[in-house]
Formats: structure tokens, C-alpha cells, sequence
């Protein structure tokens, strides 16, 4: 693949919770989730965490619930993390699909964002202390897995409609305010997706646009996506997972 960035690792995590963590005592789990943030808060301290962003789907997937950004300097960080999350007690009662990718070049699409999302503010209280967590509701996410269909790849361009797609997708984010677009692509593709996007946007109707341009044709016949609509998770606490590192 073309146009990764090698300076970093991002774990793309499927995450979410097995009915057996409901079946635990609220002291239980209490006691779990504080064990278990502790040992991550540590992993990111040491091996120099630059992201955590979570995303809560609007409408889950059997046991996935939650997607996840991990983004670590090196692959060691990114191995550490994965077993950490894992271990037990807390990791018994979770849901877990990792891959590894590497960010796309972010200056090709830079241009298409018409109305920036703020940055999340870090929360000042100690991120060892767990408050409640809460999506956020001031936008929509599409979380986009795709790939060319086979032999796509060999057809020009003007066969494949990219120019006609490209402009398309452009006037959607100008009429809807694009606040976000960023992909990433996986060190080892899957039969049905190679790369992420995730695309942020102020409403469901921009969301609602954005996925219909994305299926239009002809462009979207020599695809294959999977599309969910999501919500950023508590985004001022994940954000002080790593502001002080």
C-alpha cells in the first residue's frame, strides 16, 4: 500500500462487553474497571500514548459496541497495549478485534474540511479517576471500512469515476460542513476492508448525505464498505489519557 505514514502505529479496536460483565456484582466491576485503568494509564506513561479516541455506535453489533483509535510511536507500544487490555481479570468479560494500521497521508484531504471540530478539551481531574461516561451529541461519525472490489485496482481512473466521486464528495462536505475526514490504512488487509475512514459531520442529515455519495455509482460499484454511524465517546476524559505525555 501507498501513502502511509511510518511514524506511528494506530490499533483500530472493536471493542465491547460480554454479557457475563453484566452478570458481576457492581463491586466487581468497580473494582475491575479501576484495575483495569490503572494498568492502561501505565502502559501509556511508558511507552509514550499519543491517542485514545473512542466512538459509541448508534446501533451495536452483537458484542461490539465501541471503536477505537490507539496510537503509539512504535510497535512495542502498540503489542503492550493489546496484551494489557487482554489480561484478567477485566479482559475476561470483553469483546476484542485489533488491527494494525498506519495513518494515510492526512494532507490529501485536509482541504475537504469546511468546518473543523474543536479539539477536546482535557478534563483537569486525575484520568485515574473514572467519572461518568457519556457520548457526545454535538455531532455524528460515520465509521467507514472499505476496499476496491477485485480488479478494480487495474481498471484507469476515468473507468473507476474517481474524479466524478472526489468532486462529488467534496460538495457534501461544503454544503453539510465536513468537520473531519481521516484514514487509515492496515498493515495486513482484510478480504472485505484494507483501509478506515472516519468522517465526522454536525447532523444526520450530513451523514445521511455523505453515505449516500459514498454508494453512488459509478464509483461506489467497484467498491466494497461496511458503514456505521457512531458518536465520539467521552471525548474530554480519553483526551487526558495522554496530554501529559
Amino acid at each position: 500500500m501507498t501513502g502511509l505514514e511510518p511514524n506511528s502505529v494506530v490499533i483500530l479496536f472493536k471493542g465491547g462487553r460480554l454479557p457475563s460483565w453484566h452478570q458481576l456484582s457492581d463491586a466487581e466491576r468497580s473494582e475491575f474497571e479501576q484495575t483495569h485503568v490503572n494498568l492502561m494509564l501505565s502502559i501509556a506513561e511508558q511507552h509514550g500514548m499519543s491517542r485514545l479516541e473512542g466512538f459509541r455506535l448508534i446501533g451495536r453489533q452483537g458484542n461490539w459496541q465501541r471503536f477505537w483509535l490507539i496510537e503509539f510511536p512504535t510497535m512495542e507500544g502498540a503489542e503492550t497495549w493489546i496484551r494489557a487490555e487482554m489480561a484478567p481479570p477485566y479482559g475476561l468479560y470483553g469483546h476484542y478485534e485489533y488491527h494494525l494500521s498506519r495513518p494515510l497521508d492526512p494532507s490529501r484531504y485536509s482541504a475537504w474540511v469546511t468546518k473543523p471540530a474543536a479539539a477536546s478539551v482535557p478534563r483537569a481531574a486525575d484520568p485515574h479517576t473514572i467519572p461518568e461516561l457519556k457520548i457526545d451529541p454535538s455531532s455524528i461519525v460515520v465509521l467507514m471500512f472499505a476496499r476496491y472490489l477485485p480488479g478494480a485496482e487495474a481498471l484507469t481512473p476515468d473507468e473507476r469515476g474517481d474524479a466524478r466521486h472526489i468532486a462529488l464528495m467534496q460538495d457534501i462536505a461544503r454544503k453539510h460542513g465536513l468537520m473531519r475526514i481521516e484514514g487509515v490504512g492496515l498493515l495486513s488487509p482484510q478480504a472485505d476492508w484494507h483501509r478506515a475512514w472516519i468522517i465526522e459531520l454536525p447532523t444526520l442529515e450530513a451523514a445521511e448525505a455523505w453515505v449516500e455519495a459514498e454508494e453512488a455509482l459509478p464509483h461506489g460499484m467497484h467498491a466494497h464498505q461496511t458503514i456505521h454511524l457512531a458518536r465520539k465517546w467521552a471525548p474530554e476524559y480519553f483526551a487526558n489519557w495522554t496530554k501529559r505525555y
